[in-house]
C-alpha cells in the first residue's frame, strides 16, 4: 500500500464525516426493535440509503413461515457486492435490529441527538454504527485509486438479537455468499478473535391442581421447580473455578432470566416453566455442558418424584474461537488500528456470542472490529441512553479500509 493511498483514504474520510453522520442518524432513527421483530421495513429503509450512495443492493427477504418460527414479524437481509476483480472475498456483516429501548433515557432513543461529540440512540453503537462504517470504508476504498483483486461484500442483517439464525446462518446455507474472510460488528478498542458460546434451555415442571384448602391431594409443581433451581444456584457457585485462557472471556455463567406458572393464589400450581442462559467458554465442549446440567436437572427431581421434569433446548450457539486464518486478519487489523488510533490494539475475547459463529460454523475465518468505545459500558448498550463517540466511527472506518486495501493486494 503506497502513501497516496493511505493519505487518500484519510482525505475522503475526513471530508465525509458530515455525511457518513447524516448516514447513521438516519439507520438510527428508523425503529429496527427485535421484539417484537419487523424489520422489514427498518431494511427497506437502508437499502434506499445505500442506494443513494451509490450501491446495488440485493434484498433478500426471508419466508415468513421462517421468520416466525424464529420468533419475528419480518425480516430482510441485504447484500452489497463490490468486484473490483480476481481474488477473495472478504464480508463485511453488521446487523441493524436492536434491543427495545426501555426506561430511563435521558435523550430520545430514536433521535440520533448528538452532544459532545457522542451521538445517542438505540443501535448507536450495537451495531448501526457498523452499518455506516462498513458502507464508508467500501466508498472510501473505491475513492482511493488503488489496484485491488477482490470483491468486498456488506451483509446487513435484522436477527442477531433473535439469535442469527435467520440473518448470517440463512444467507450462508442460501447459497447467497460464500467469503473467504469476513469482519463483523465490533468496538475500535480491540480486534475480538474469540466469544463465548450460549445454551438456553426450558425446564417445565408439571404436578396436580389441588384447592389450597387441601394441598396434600395435589402435587405443586412449583415445589418441584424450586427443588430444581436450588440445586442449579448451588451449582452455579463453582463456576468461577473455571476461568477461559482467552483474556476478556472470564468464567462461565448461568442465569434464570424467565419464569412462569401457577393458576391462581388459591390453587396449587400444575405447571411452572423456566428458562435458563448458560453461557460457555471457548474451551468447553457445549454437548458436554448441555449434558452436566441435564443430569443436574435430572438428580434434582428425584426429590419430587410425583412431579415430572422436562427440559426442551431451546438454542445452541458454539464459542467463537480463534484460528490460523483469523489470527492473521486480527493481526492486520490490530496493526492499522494501532497507528489509526496511537495507542495499542490488540485481540481479546468477550463473554458475549454473535452472529460470527455462523460465520465460523461454515470455515470462514472471522474476527470482530468496528466503530465503539472501549467497553459496552461505555457505549451503554443494551440499556438507556446507549452512544457511540463519532471520533471512534471515523477512525474505525478508516482502520476497515486500511485493512481491505491490504487484503486485497492495494
Amino acid at each position: 500500500m503506497t502513501a497516496a493511498v493511505e493519505t487518500a483514504i484519510k482525505i475522503f474520510i475526513e471530508a465525509n464525516r458530515e455525511a457518513e453522520t447524516r448516514l447513521l442518524a438516519a439507520i438510527v432513527k428508523a425503529p429496527s426493535d427485535n421484539p417484537p421483530g419487523d424489520c422489514a421495513p427498518a431494511a427497506a429503509l437502508v437499502a434506499g440509503l445505500l442506494e443513494g450512495l451509490g450501491f446495488t443492493v440485493e434484498r433478500h427477504a426471508v419466508p415468513e413461515a421462517l421468520v416466525r418460527a424464529n420468533g419475528m414479524i419480518s425480516a430482510t437481509n441485504l447484500i452489497v457486492r463490490r468486484r473490483f476483480g480476481p481474488g477473495p472475498t472478504i464480508a463485511l456483516n453488521a446487523h441493524g435490529d436492536v434491543v427495545a429501548p426501555g426506561a430511563g433515557w435521558s435523550h430520545d432513543p430514536y433521535g440520533a441527538e448528538v452532544v459532545d461529540g457522542w451521538m445517542y440512540g438505540r443501535g448507536a453503537a450495537v451495531s448501526k454504527s457498523d452499518i455506516a462504517s462498513y458502507a464508508y470504508a467500501l466508498l472510501a476504498l473505491e475513492a482511493s485509486g488503488a489496484r485491488l483483486g477482490g470483491t468486498v461484500e456488506l451483509h446487513i442483517t435484522y436477527d442477531e438479537e433473535a439469535g442469527g439464525e435467520i440473518g448470517p446462518r440463512w444467507l450462508i446455507e442460501q447459497g447467497l455468499t460464500k467469503p473467504d474472510l469476513a469482519i463483523a460488528a465490533g468496538f475500535s478498542y480491540a480486534v475480538v478473535d474469540a466469544h463465548n458460546g450460549c445454551l438456553h434451555l426450558e425446564v417445565e415442571a408439571r404436578g396436580r391442581s389441588a384447592h389450597a384448602a387441601k394441598p396434600f391431594t395435589g402435587v405443586d409443581a412449583l415445589e418441584a421447580a424450586n427443588g430444581v433451581l436450588s440445586a442449579l444456584y448451588a451449582w452455579r457457585k463453582g463456576l468461577s473455578k473455571r476461568v477461559s485462557a482467552i483474556p476478556g472471556i472470564g468464567s462461565p455463567q448461568m442465569t434464570v432470566g424467565l419464569i412462569s406458572g401457577g393458576v391462581n393464589t388459591n390453587v396449587v400450581p400444575d405447571r411452572v416453566v423456566f428458562r435458563l442462559d448458560r453461557r460457555m467458554i471457548p474451551e468447553e465442549n457445549p454437548a458436554e455442558v448441555e449434558a452436566e446440567l441435564r443430569a443436574l436437572i435430572a438428580d434434582a427431581a428425584k426429590a419430587h418424584p410425583q412431579a415430572t421434569i422436562a427440559v426442551r433446548r431451546i438454542l445452541l450457539a458454539e464459542p467463537l474461537k480463534p484460528t490460523p486464518a483469523s489470527e492473521a486478519l486480527a493481526r492486520t487489523l490490530c496493526r492499522h488500528a494501532t497507528r489509526v488510533f496511537g495507542e495499542a490494539i490488540v485481540t481479546s475475547g468477550v463473554p458475549l456470542y454473535t452472529d460470527a459463529r455462523h460465520y465460523a460454523k461454515a470455515g470462514v475465518p472471522i474476527v470482530l472490529y468496528g466503530a465503539g468505545p472501549r467497553t459496552i459500558e461505555d457505549a451503554n448498550a443494551h440499556r438507556a441512553d446507549e452512544r457511540l463517540p463519532l471520533a471512534d466511527l471515523y477512525r474505525a472506518t478508516e482502520v476497515i479500509a486500511l485493512t481491505l486495501i491490504e487484503l486485497l493486494g492495494g
